[in-house]
Parts: structure tokens; C-alpha cells; sequence
């Protein structure tokens, strides 16, 4: 696997130098895979009825890595990653063929629970969406559900460990018990980041975990995502391409369903090699 990185990774360079590959083209440029992977995902295909939403996306997620996922609208980058904790199963008239592995245990095997795996993967989703309960409780949720505690001197333990790591902790310490609901929005989407890491997940997804919030209040969210990296994966879905500039290690760009070009970072936003993804991150379509 070294040898393959660092010859896709020589590869890349040498190509980078040349023109850009054409927009009719949609074989994904670049290397999907990277050497430490907490998520692997071969051949993946998407179908919503007759409609095919997602084309045979082949990407790893690295172990304590941000996996930025960007593209137009309707692109498919929400619904791959979707799929990641079988949320799409959720969907009526959904299919989803291929492999994603997670810890080389293929997510898809019919003797999969999805409980515990949405556990395993949590989510965060666009909007906040803290449960009617106080804000004690919407942590707590998680574990006493999955049996994680056996007292609640432990149970205290997690709520508080969580809502600390989320960045929450300062100012809500002194009113646990009253509703998260109450919260203002950027408190709201922490709490329910707090509520995701209680459950002891190895995998955050995070589909736009800032689109309804303030600048100040993204600021925050982007700092925790930093912060939260060192330990969890993350993999996260943004409109915004300054966000996936400051927050990911490497982006994936999907347009109509293909998984178009993967990369470092700070070269897909300086040094694009598919002319699709140019013309995205320059604002041609978008």
C-alpha cells in the first residue's frame, strides 16, 4: 500500500503539471485511497428507483483525518454520505451495491445491526435538531439506550466528558437541566455533536453542520471540527469552500453522481487537475 501512495502520489505531480483532464471524462483523477483508512469504500453505487444517484465511487476515509466532500447541488456528495451509516436504508426504494468496510468489516452484510453502527458512525445533520428533553438528557440519551453505563455517577461522567469536547461545557454547566431547545442555534448544533461523541463513535459524518448557523457560531463549529479530529474520523459535506479550505486535510469533489477528483486539500483548491472541478471551485457553475 506505501508503494502504491507514493507512486499515485509522484503521479499526481507529474500530472498536475500537464493540462487539465477534460470535463467529459469522469474516471476520478487523483489517489482515493490513503495508507491508514478507517473507512473503506469500493465500487459504491446508489440507485433511487430506476434513477442511478451515485457512480461506482471508490474512496478511504483516513483514521483522524477531515474528508471535506463538495459539488454543486444535487451532485450526489449527501447522499454517498449517507451511506456510510446506512442512513439511506431509511429511504424508500433506495439500493445501495458494493463495499464499504468499516475496520474491514463490510457495513452492508446482512448480519449488521444498524443500531450499534449508527453509533459507531454518528451523524450530524444540516439543521440542529436536539431532542424535546434538557440538555442533560439529549446526551445522556445515547449511552443509556446502547447500555455504555452502569450507574449514573457514570453516565454524569460521559454527559459532562461530552459536552466538554463539543466546546459547550462553559456555558451550559449551570443549567443541564433545562431544555436544549432552548439553546441558540450554534449552541444547539454542539449539543447535538456533544449527543453524536457520547455514544463513543469511531466515525462523525456531518452533512453542512453550519449552513443554518451565524458566522461567529460556524467560526466555533469549525474550530471544534479541528479539535475533534485528533479523535475521531470525520467526514463532512459543505457548500462552503472556504470552510472545506480551513477545516479538511483532503476534499473529494462528486458532480452528477461521480466521484470526480480526491485529493490533498491545498491542492484541489490551488491546483485542480479535472477541468470539472476548476470550473466548480472557480465559480463557473455552482
Amino acid at each position: 500500500m506505501r508503494d502504491a501512495l507514493l507512486i499515485g502520489n509522484e503521479a499526481e505531480a507529474v500530472a498536475a503539471k500537464t493540462r487539465k483532464v477534460d470535463r467529459d471524462l469522469r474516471q476520478t483523477v487523483g489517489v482515493p485511497f490513503v495508507e491508514e483508512p478507517r473507512m473503506i469504500c469500493r465500487e459504491v453505487n446508489v440507485y433511487y428507483g430506476d434513477k442511478h444517484a451515485i457512480n461506482n465511487v471508490t474512496i478511504d476515509v483516513g483514521k483522524n483525518e477531515v474528508l471535506a466532500m463538495i459539488g454543486p447541488s444535487g451532485c450526489g456528495k449527501s447522499t454517498f454520505l449517507r451511506c456510510l451509516n446506512r442512513m439511506n436504508d431509511t429511504i424508500a426504494g433506495c439500493r445501495v451495491t458494493g463495499e464499504i468496510l468499516l475496520d474491514d468489516f463490510n457495513i452492508y452484510d446482512k448480519k449488521v445491526d444498524v443500531v450499534p453502527l449508527r453509533a459507531q458512525v454518528g451523524m450530524v445533520f444540516q439543521k440542529p435538531n436536539p431532542f424535546p428533553k434538557s440538555i442533560f438528557d439529549n446526551v445522556a440519551y445515547g449511552p443509556k439506550i446502547h447500555g455504555l453505563v452502569n450507574n449514573k455517577s457514570e453516565l454524569a461522567d460521559i454527559v459532562e466528558d461530552s459536552i466538554k469536547k463539543a466546546g459547550l461545557w462553559s456555558e451550559v454547566s449551570d443549567r443541564l437541566d433545562q431544555p436544549g431547545t432552548g439553546l441558540s442555534g450554534g449552541q444547539q448544533q454542539r449539543l447535538c455533536i456533544a449527543r453524536a461523541i457520547a455514544v463513543r463513535p469511531e466515525v462523525i459524518l456531518m452533512d453542512e453542520p453550519c449552513s443554518a448557523l451565524d458566522p461567529i457560531a460556524t467560526a466555533t463549529i469549525e474550530d471544534l471540527i479541528t479539535e475533534l479530529k485528533e479523535h475521531y474520523t470525520i467526514a463532512i459535506v459543505t457548500h462552503n469552500m472556504q470552510q472545506a479550505a480551513r477545516v479538511s486535510q483532503r476534499t473529494a469533489y462528486f458532480h452528477l453522481g461521480d466521484l470526480v477528483e480526491v485529493g490533498p486539500t491545498d491542492r484541489i483548491f490551488t491546483n485542480p487537475r479535472h477541468q470539472l472541478t476548476e470550473d466548480y471551485i472557480t465559480g463557473r457553475f455552482g
